[in-house]
């Protein structure tokens, strides 16, 4: 037993080094395609960093085999996730200070409302799933055009210094590098998590909500403190905004159409409730022009809070 749980626990550092250096270079290829199409890195990060394929596939897979608790973890649980403990502790770590556009933060606020649509009913509906993956589509589309007109704290900055550099590949070859190599520690730290739960025999009641998004999503919480800590606010909060927007809206459009799933009435009374809340909180924080250290620790509690309601109704 030892000796696995040594084995996990390795798996799971190295991964989390692993996210760390292509997270860095993921940095520099975002901010390089950022001058080269002329977008804000805001923009790029909520398109490329936002988008996660191990939890489109995991979310999907589950769906197709039935596991309605697994397939809307990777949606509610993972949304939760990601706007309380990847902003949460990373704002702890290093404070953020961004300013973004009103009405981007609107969409964000009203994207979990909007995924309620999905919910409607015993099963998710297929065209409930595609309702939800034209909205995607114009909330995305929103957050470029919107990016065009705003100028981001120390995006001009960026900008110029990534225009020093002419050879185009660069950036690209960065970023597919940074994307590839962040999946490849993210497998290593879901590996080392799950490895580590199973040896300590966490229930299974408890995997769908919390354990599954919790593992995939670990490294989220680096992809969030990382640019912050580089002085790249702008790319951490389009990290946040793009990745809730892909798992509330792409995600659970996608898993709606492709295998509709059961939806139980812990779902809609807990889950999306909960969901709703966190976003909700997420946006008016940084409304108010960043997340402060203590404004993470709430974003914390609420997590807290998130875990106990589902120990308590298990």
């Amino acid at each position: 037993m030892i000796q696995n749980l040594a084995f996990s626990v390795g798996a799971f550092v190295l991964g989390v080094v692993v996210v760390i250096w292509a997270t860095e270079r993921l940095l520099e290829g975002m901010v390089g395609l950022a001058s080269l199409v002329r977008l804000a890195p805001f923009a790029i990060a909520g398109i490329f960093s936002g988008l996660e394929a191990e939890n489109v596939a995991v979310g999907v897979v589950a769906a197709h085999a039935d596991a309605p608790d697994i397939a809307l973890g990777t949606v509610f649980g993972g949304g939760i996730f990601v706007a309380c403990v990847a902003l949460g502790l990373g704002a702890v770590l290093f404070p953020l200070r961004v300013d973004l556009p009103r009405r981007v933060l609107l969409v964000l606020a009203a994207s979990p409302l909007v995924a309620g649509l999905a919910l409607i009913g015993d099963r998710t509906s297929r065209v409930a799933g595609a309702a939800l993956l034209v909205a995607f589509g114009l909330a995305l589309g929103y957050l470029v055009n919107a990016s065009r007109r705003h100028r981001f704290l120390a995006a001009g900055e960026a900008l110029e210094a990534a225009e020093k550099s002419r050879q185009w590949w660069v950036p690209a070859l960065l970023t597919l590098v940074g994307i590839g190599v962040i999946a490849l520690g993210a497998e290593l730290v879901t590996f080392g998590a799950e490895r580590m739960i199973s040896i300590y025999s966490v229930p299974a009641a408890l995997v769908g909500m919390i354990v599954t998004p919790a593992a995939i999503e670990l490294e989220e919480v680096i992809r969030q403190a990382i640019p912050a800590k580089e002085g790249r606010p702008d790319i951490s909060a389009g990290n946040l905004v793009g990745t809730v927007l892909y798992f509330v809206l792409f995600n659970l459009g996608l898993i709606a159409v492709a295998a509709p799933v059961r939806v139980s009435s812990l779902t809609r009374e807990l889950d999306w409730p909960f969901l709703v809340a966190a976003t909700w909180l997420a946006a008016a924080f940084l409304w108010r022009g960043g997340v402060s250290r203590l404004q993470g620790g709430v974003l914390l509690l609420l997590y807290a809070a998130y875990v106990a309601a589902h120990l308590w109704f298990r």
